[in-house]
């Protein structure tokens, strides 16, 4: 196990205080000098549950972040096979095969979370977004003190229903909060009712303001969305698609959404009629970015990462074991492809 005080990042900002400075001393009595609590409680004149309290503390908000590090756990050993197959650098979360899809997001988010503060930097565009892993995501952030960064929402959330603005401005505030970011949201409907419409807001200044923004982003965070899964995409548990959308989806062979542009199994976008009304960026300009980090929750998700993969859409997967394990024994191909379509054109 490796342990590393992750205090230094904040060293150019304000000098900790009050119970950040304590947390920080019992971590590294802890951690780096391996006093039991019992003697770090001596050291610091206060009680063995206050020093627990302040272990916990500095493990929630950054202050210490552990890494293990085992090349004999089947994580690591699926880890290297979806680097030697697919060229991405895997982070695969121990869930056991029983756990429900429930508790199996709120597992990975919590890991992909706590992971993505390595990424996360000063005078950085960050692209996120929205949509069920990255809400739960959101609500496990640790703080990490940066300068001059934007927080870039990518697709918009608005529908018949509702503006989508509280939605996704919630998810958007949890980013900019823990990094100190600026946000800039993205005001317009997830799904415009007419490609001309979209095609003329896009000649907007205003807009081509957002949109050049996402186009020089350094970080992108999404998640696969999906229909098939215990715990729905938002996508399609919101009142985005019709009945009419989904049997479009099933027509053109879709097996899941990146930022609600959609793909199939082999990665490719063009024909798809849908993303002609689609808010979300073209796959073209996401890869444009350097690092793009995919969080995935439950083997429902499978074909559409594996789309996701083919169209190089990723750098940096964040994956519960069991999906990894089925990643790279093949599976996800065209059973569960022709069983994606058949059940798109059920939904309503």
């Amino acid at each position: 196990m490796v342990v590393t005080d992750a205090a230094g990042p904040t060293a150019g900002h304000e000098l900790p205080t009050g119970k950040t400075r304590d947390a920080l001393r019992a971590a590294h009595l802890y951690y780096l000098q391996d006093l039991t609590m019992d003697a770090i409680a001596k050291e610091l004149h206060t009680s063995r549950s206050s020093v627990s309290r302040l272990l916990s503390h500095a493990r929630a908000t950054g202050l210490v972040e552990i890494s293990i590090h085992s090349p004999l756990d089947l994580p690591s050993r699926l880890e290297q096979e979806i680097l030697e197959r697919h060229e991405v650098s895997a982070h695969v979360v121990p869930v056991p095969d029983h756990a429900s899809d429930v508790d199996r997001l709120e597992r990975v988010a919590l890991s992909a979370a706590r992971i993505l503060t390595r990424f996360i930097d000063s005078n950085q565009t960050i692209g996120v977004a929205w949509g069920s892993t990255m809400s739960a995501m959101s609500r496990h952030l640790a703080p990490k003190a940066t300068h001059n960064s934007e927080i870039v929402q990518l697709n918009g959330a608005g529908n018949l229903r509702t503006t989508g603005i509280l939605y996704a401005s919630e998810l958007l505030r949890r980013f900019g909060d823990a990094f100190g970011a600026r946000v800039q949201q993205f005001p317009v409907p997830a799904f415009f009712d007419d490609p001309a419409t979209k095609e003329a807001f896009w000649r907007e200044r205003s807009t081509r303001r957002l949109l050049d923004l996402q186009a020089s982003m350094d970080v992108a965070i999404f998640g696969i969305g999906s229909p098939f899964a215990e715990v729905p995409s938002h996508v399609y548990q919101g009142g985005y698609l019709e009945r009419a959308d989904y049997q479009a989806l099933s027509r053109d062979g879709v097996v899941g959404d990146v930022a609600t542009v959609f793909y199939r199994a082999d990665g490719t976008t063009e024909g798809i009629a849908l993303n002609a009304r689609a808010t979300g960026p073209d796959f073209s300009v996401l890869r444009r970015a350097p690092r793009r980090i995919c969080v995935v929750s439950g083997q429902a998700k499978l074909p559409g990462l594996i789309g996701a993969l083919a169209a190089g859409l990723i750098t940096d997967l964040i994956v519960d074991e069991g999906t990894a394990r089925r990643l790279v024994e093949g599976s996800g191909g065209d059973d569960d492809d022709r069983a994606a379509r058949t059940g798109a054109a059920t939904q309503s």
